[in-house]
């Protein structure tokens, strides 16, 4: 009997002590559940704030180089002179059928090689009135005649623009034949002006591709059942994934308010009674991409958040010493591993991952936090991508202003000489233009070697020669090694013209050219020597900082193109400079140095 009541004690005892150290546990464990609600809930909010806004950033970086790529694409129509002679001149097809003939097949090969040049571009149009137009595509006349370009309110808000561009909501396109206008595109309109009288003489519209406008949109999510659209500067929705919304005013004033008159980028309103969370950013040409969501969608992690710290508060209450314990033998392990990954991350290191394999909020965060590092690799693997892109279409943008140019020069000599019975040197002109465009189409892409790049300066300047009646005596010294390396096409062709034009031509007389690439430690250095007549007063700048002569516009195509090229394409340390030699003449150099991007 003794001895079961003691048994009884102790048991109270135990019991006593098993209590106590539960108020003891639950005590600090209340204190650090409602700090860390306080700061997970900040945390989250937050973090998800920060996402959305992020979302919509890339979003509207992306739809930019959509719009971006449309308004090129108008620029380089616009400023083509064969394109603006052709609007302001074109004859009637019976006056003249030869050169009538002549300007359609050169508008319809020009307007069709901008759009394949451009995946976003779905088809263009060069137009003067309802009856004489021009386009790339499925371009219809039949159409054109119904459409009375004069008349369209886009046309008419063009004029009042100088030239600037007329941004249009997406819409079924009027005037291609490849179906009763059910193709999506979004416009873009300008009208033409006479450098001179400053008169209208014709019209360009420039078709996007609508349906990869709007999928990209459709690609962009917030929540569940959140989205995107885009509005312009008066609240009228251009873009959106509901076609049948697009062209109308954004129907909820609380939410246009915010659109139009709020400088935050993020806001909130309600819509039905239902409170709803808002983000805008705002496009390359003043659009406005905005993305609404529910707010109850975004802060169902932060309501998850707080059912589990209520329900570790209630285990450890229940569950006493022994599993408080284990617990804590089971969380301080996970929070090492994760908190020391983090440290890796914060040093730069991409590539850790964490590997707590457990079924808890621990757990959940190791394979978040994971989902999060392999995101961010695949988002800057994505930019790194996007800027390649961008480099490319740079370089091939620059590449077709210049070639149009030489070609209009060389076909010009050649019909001057076929006029006045040269024959001989026509058909020799004739043959040194053909091997030099033997030369460009058989390199694909956009980087040839320097030797390549070398054999083509060879081959163009028997066409010079022929041009200005003149001997350009060409001089080559290259190192072996460093003519293999790879470079934008057309990078030293400029500074051979620059040398001819600007500095032997104006002496009238022959000269001597000089070019040397070699190597300086890891860089490859290129220069361009020639006896010219040196710098022309005013060009003091060039001479100075050829970056700041670029950027004040002071160069021309030429010039730009090749800083443009070392700037994007090779590493610190890179450029070009000119100097007015001592003894007379002009010395520019290029300096090549690797990216390490391979």
């Amino acid at each position: 009997m003794t001895e079961k009541l003691r048994k009884r004690l102790r048991m109270s005892f135990t019991t006593k002590m098993i209590m106590a150290f539960v108020l003891v546990i639950l005590i600090p464990t209340l204190f650090t559940s409602f700090s860390f609600y306080v700061v997970s809930n900040s945390t989250v909010k937050q973090n998800v704030r920060e996402a959305s806004v992020q979302i919509a950033k890339q979003g509207a970086d992306s739809l930019s180089f959509i719009l971006n790529a449309g308004s090129d694409v108008s620029d380089m129509i616009y400023i083509d002179p064969r394109v603006r002679h052709v609007i302001a001149n074109q004859p009637a097809s019976g006056a003249d059928l030869l050169l009538w003939r002549e300007n359609e097949e050169y508008m319809k090969s020009f307007l069709n090689n901008i759009v394949y040049s451009s995946s976003f571009v779905n088809i263009v149009y060069v137009l003067k009135d309802h009856e004489t137009g021009w386009g790339s595509g499925t371009f219809s006349r039949i159409k054109l005649a119904r459409y009375y370009v004069q008349e369209q309110p886009w046309a008419k808000q063009a004029e009042g623009l100088e030239g600037g561009l007329v941004w249009n909501e997406i819409r079924a396109d009027q005037l291609s034949s490849g179906g009763d206008n059910t193709e999506l595109v979004l416009p873009i309109g300008r009208a033409v002006k006479d450098y001179t009288s400053g008169e209208t003489i014709g019209y360009i519209l420039v078709n996007l591709n609508g349906r990869k406008v709007i999928d990209k949109i459709d690609e962009m999510r917030l929540g569940e059942t959140g989205g995107f659209l885009v509005v312009n500067e008066a609240g009228r929705i251009m873009v959106a994934s509901e076609t049948e919304r697009i062209g109308k005013t954004v129907g909820n004033g609380e939410l246009l308010g915010h659109i139009m008159d709020d400088p935050h980028i993020e806001f909130e309103f309600k819509h039905d009674e239902v409170p709803y969370y808002g983000v805008k950013q705002t496009l390359s040409n003043g659009w406005l991409l905005v993305g609404t969501v529910p707010v109850h969608e975004i802060t169902d992690r932060l309501s998850a958040l707080h059912r589990n710290i209520l329900l570790s508060f209630g285990v450890f209450t229940l569950l006493g010493i022994g599993v408080g314990l284990v617990i804590a033998s089971r969380v301080t392990q996970p929070v090492k591993r994760l908190t020391r990954g983090m440290r890796q991350v914060q040093k730069g290191d991409l590539t850790v991952r964490t590997d707590v394999d457990t079924n808890d909020e621990f757990g959940l965060m190791s394979h978040q936090f994971n989902k999060m590092i392999g995101d961010i690799n695949v988002l800057m693997q994505q930019v790194t991508e996007e800027q390649r892109l961008k480099q490319e279409a740079e370089l091939r943008a620059a590449v077709h202003r210049i070639n149009p140019h030489f070609l209009f020069n060389t076909l010009g000599t050649i019909r001057w000489l076929i006029k006045y019975g040269q024959s001989e040197r026509a058909y020799e002109g004739i043959s040194a233009l053909t091997r030099l465009l033997e030369a460009n189409m058989g390199r694909k892409g956009n980087f040839v070697t320097i030797a390549e790049e070398l054999d083509i300066i060879e081959k163009y300047l028997v066409i010079l020669e022929m041009r200005y009646n003149r001997q350009f005596r060409l001089t080559i010294r290259s190192d072996d090694e460093a003519a293999k390396l790879l470079v934008p096409r057309m990078l030293i062709q400029p500074l051979v013209e620059n040398a001819i034009f600007h500095g032997i031509v104006p002496k009238d007389s022959d000269g001597d050219i000089e070019i040397e690439v070699a190597r300086e430690g890891e860089a490859t250095v290129i220069t361009v020597t020639d006896d010219g007549i040196g710098l022309l007063p005013g060009k003091e700048k060039v001479q100075e900082s050829v970056e700041r002569a670029v950027k004040d516009g002071d160069t021309g195509i030429g010039l730009q193109h090749v800083y443009e090229c070392t700037r994007l394409y090779f590493g610190r340390g890179s450029g070009v400079s000119i100097q007015a030699r001592e003894e007379g003449g002009t010395l520019a150099r290029i300096v090549l140095v690797p990216d390490g991007k391979g």
